[in-house]
């Protein structure tokens, strides 16, 4: 095998081990037969396995799998109102740090600093203060573009913990890992500055739940809502609304007024507005922005937050039934054998490519990356027609 795809190997397995966050002991009070002793004994069977995927292996959740740690690796955090908010606000103190979301068939890991926002002034009006407030802890008082780019669903927040465990470099891993109410990762995040480690042991002293233990109160999820027939949607008013969008953004709301699937709403699109193409063309998209060094964005997102990558990217390579993105300050994992279908959208002028798993979800979404309110590059244009 080449070096450079030895090289590339390598790297693929750090990065999805540190997506995994998985921690290195078990409970201090387990009882025999114990999830942390049955975990510990598959991962001396698959020492590369994902948390994420252990969690299904052994029928229960990741952030059940990750509390097993608590008295050890892992301190649990405060879940009152708003304390994930808070927590994501003062992180903006870390510094430098890796940001990683991921969904069911895709991963996403930008390293830089998070941008500060300058909260409002007051005004001497209490309830219009009060909105100012509310809307700047909406945003956790920042991460709006620049390196680490979130746009947060917090009411899809439930579970906070703080992890320090040794990392596969040897050196010391310092994380915040977050949840939903179902136990699903939402969002974590790795300190990577000296700097930044007083600044997490401040984090976890103040935000220390009561209770350090296991008893999350995990639910289940809500059965997926079957999709609206095709015959019972209102085609042409949605297409009429489809023409008439004069920004991207407001696609969400459309597809939310009708009852749209997303999928659904490629399908149902207007003529020409959003062309199906295979899902192989995702290897097409990222090697063609390396080779032209085009600048792009990757949305991925998973319900409580979603993660935005821009700029140029260089290396590419594939792993088992990954296909990945492996530069040094970002990383991007997709599940290549998850993926069912795939889009070249049009919208407001605007250009993107989607793809979706084989349960109708979508995985990341592509754009060229442009200034608000100027056309999309003409490079851009060209890529998504060759697909």
């Amino acid at each position: 095998m080449k070096a450079h795809k030895i090289y590339a190997l390598l790297l693929l397995g750090g990065a999805i081990a540190l997506a995994a966050g998985t921690v290195g002991a078990s409970g201090a009070v387990a009882p025999a037969g114990s999830l942390s002793e049955r975990w510990a004994k598959l991962r001396t069977e698959q020492p590369k396995l994902q948390i994420r995927d252990a969690a299904r292996t052994l029928g229960t959740s990741e952030a059940e799998l990750l509390a097993t740690g608590i008295g050890k690796t892992v301190t649990r955090l405060s879940d009152a109102d708003h304390a994930v908010n808070d927590i994501m606000m003062r992180a903006l103190d870390l510094g430098t740090v890796m940001a990683l979301t991921r969904n069911e068939n895709g991963v996403l890991e930008r390293t830089g600093v998070a941008n500060k926002a300058k909260p409002q002034a007051p005004t001497g009006d209490a309830e219009k203060d009060k909105e100012n407030a509310e809307r700047f802890r909406a945003v956790a008082g920042g991460y709006l573009g620049g390196e680490i780019d979130l746009r947060f669903h917090f009411k899809n927040w439930k579970h906070a913990f703080a992890v320090v465990q040794p990392g596969r470099d040897g050196a010391t891993s310092r994380s915040l890992q977050f949840f939903d109410a179902q136990g699903n990762a939402a969002h974590k995040v790795y300190v990577k500055s000296e700097a930044g480690v007083a600044v997490f042991d401040k984090i976890v002293a103040d935000f220390k739940h009561a209770k350090q233990d296991g008893a999350l109160g995990i639910v289940a999820a809500a059965p997926k809502a079957a999709e609206k027939a095709d015959s019972a949607v209102d085609v042409k008013e949605f297409q009429l609304a489809w023409k008439e969008m004069t920004d991207v953004h407001q696609f969400n709301r459309i597809v939310s007024e009708f009852k749209l699937t997303r999928e659904q709403a490629m399908r149902l699109a207007p003529e020409g507005m959003a062309q199906k193409i295979a899902p192989q063309a995702l290897r097409k998209v990222l090697d063609e922005a390396a080779k032209q060094q085009l600048p792009l964005m990757a949305f991925l997102g998973n319900g409580a937050v979603t993660q935005i990558f821009s700029g140029k990217i260089s290396k590419t390579a594939a792993s088992g039934e990954w296909y990945n993105v492996l530069d040094p300050e970002f990383n991007l994992h997709i599940r290549e054998s998850a993926l069912k279908s795939g889009y070249v959208v049009q919208r407001a002028g605007v250009t993107s490519v989607e793809f979706f798993d084989n349960d109708g979800e979508l995985v990341v979404t592509f754009f060229g990356v442009r200034e608000r309110g100027k056309p999309q590059t003409q490079a851009w244009v060209e890529l998504t027609r060759a697909l």
